[in-house]
């Protein structure tokens, strides 16, 4: 009911109370000084400018605009970064390369059924259908290609015109194959120096995406004013029905995949539970993979998963097999679609998971990962930017799911191929770790 209809007293009122509302969220914000706060703030105020302010919420749209740029001056170096040290970092793969093949197969195959568990979820809630989210900040590219292009047209031949166009699935072969070249260097004084370089530009890149993040909640604001000054406010019930498919999404990839894998190799369920509940814990109320990785690793190793095994399958898993993110990004993908009133063919939405598949490696260090990613995959496979912005104001919620399921995924990586090589329970953990398991 829009405000026309309601006498002017009342409406009066009814302004002045929601905006007291409003100051007293901000006030809250500046008490608990969080981005995540700032965030869902930024949300709420974009959503009341533009109800109330329609002219304001469409000006604006400039502040979305602007983080879309700092955004996307992040990807290529980040991608190049994080893709290069991931693979080169890990020359252990030689001396231990059945394990390692193992482990990437596995990674793979668990963390393709997320992504299309993902895919399906979206498609049957439709949660994005209906958000009339207005046009793109920038056309979306609807150029057919025949299915030769397409492949051609994922490798490079100029690395630097693939940066400068946006083409980042090319400036991901371009990291993979570099990555791994770099990582059949034999002299370790020819391939340090490089190696060095990529693990600290990632360092930087890490930073330099933190700051940008600290826009966060204006960009947010922008990009929600503007939607609801042009559409009105019923993206928020899209926002939460996103919410609720994730959630399901998230227990039926645990019922059907996880599960299955870990009665297939025999894992011990009770104990498997035990052990993993406290770090999945820690991961969804932080909303961060990384607060979990010590505890993680202490406890796989008191459940009898032998050091040497759990310190090479869980950072690799960090990078590699980020299940409930990559189920997420599927879902976020098709929303963004939806959302922007685009029609989707299978093969297009088979296409985006492909570029899901390069794309989400790597990054988990970055803070809203996400939103990296799925800007690096709109670009490449013609979605539009404008929703993705909207995302972030729910993101924490979304993200504390996502992340637990990335712990757990990884842990239970670990026992598998622990199991797989016929080293699970043979080796005795330490003293420290059964101490801290114990606690």
């Amino acid at each position: 009911m829009r405000l026309a209809s309601i006498p002017f007293f009342a409406v009066t009122i009814f302004v002045a109370v929601r905006w007291l509302a409003v100051l007293g969220l901000i006030a809250y914000a500046f008490v608990r000084r969080t981005l995540t706060t700032w965030i869902f703030v930024g949300m709420i105020v974009g959503a009341a400018i533009g109800y109330d302010f329609p002219a304001l919420g469409l000006n604006l749209r400039l502040l979305a605009q602007i983080f879309l740029r700092l955004i996307k001056v992040i990807i290529a170096p980040l991608l190049f970064a994080t893709l290069v040290s991931g693979i080169a970092g890990h020359s252990d793969l030689k001396k231990v390369g059945r394990m390692g093949i193992k482990a990437l197969i596995y990674f793979e195959i668990v963390t393709t059924l997320a992504l299309f568990i993902g895919l399906a979820a979206i498609n049957l809630s439709k949660a994005g259908v209906g958000a009339q989210v207005p046009a793109a900040t920038e056309p979306v590219n609807a150029e057919k290609l025949s299915a030769s292009d397409t492949i051609l047209h994922v490798f490079p031949e100029n690395i630097a015109k693939s940066v400068a166009e946006n083409q980042v699935l090319q400036v991901v072969v371009f990291s993979l194959m570099f990555g791994i070249a770099l990582s059949l260097v034999k002299k370790d004084d020819k391939r340090r120096p490089m190696l060095a370089f990529t693990e600290s530009l990632s360092e930087v890149m890490f930073k330099f995406t933190n700051i940008v993040m600290l826009f966060a909640p204006a960009g947010v604001l922008g990009a929600i004013a503007y939607t609801v000054a042009s559409t009105g406010v019923g993206i928020l019930g899209n926002l939460l029905k996103l919410l609720l498919t994730l959630y399901v999404a998230l227990a039926v990839f645990l019922g059907l995949v996880l599960l299955p894998i870990s009665l297939a190799f025999g894992v011990p369920l009770k104990k498997f539970l035990r052990a993993v509940a406290e770090p999945a814990t820690i991961a969804f109320g932080t909303a961060n993979s990384e607060a979990a990785l010590p505890r993680a690793m202490e406890a796989m190793e008191a459940l009898g998963v032998p050091r040497q095994i759990v310190s090479f399958i869980m950072p690799m898993g960090y990078s590699f097999n980020l299940d409930g993110s990559t189920l997420y990004l599927s879902m976020a993908a098709i929303f963004v679609a939806q959302a922007a009133g685009l029609q989707l063919t299978v093969g297009h939405q088979l296409y985006i998971m492909l570029v899901l598949m390069l794309t989400s490696k790597g990054v988990a260090g970055v803070s809203r990962a996400g939103l990296v990613i799925l800007l690096a995959t709109a670009g490449t496979v013609g979605l539009p930017t404008e929703p993705i912005f909207i995302l972030l104001g729910v993101d924490q919620l979304l993200d504390m799911g996502r992340t637990a399921v990335n712990v757990i995924g990884n842990c239970l990586a670990t026992v598998v191929i622990a199991k797989w090589e016929g080293e699970f329970g043979t080796a005795r953990p330490s003293t420290t770790v059964l101490e801290a398991a114990a606690e």
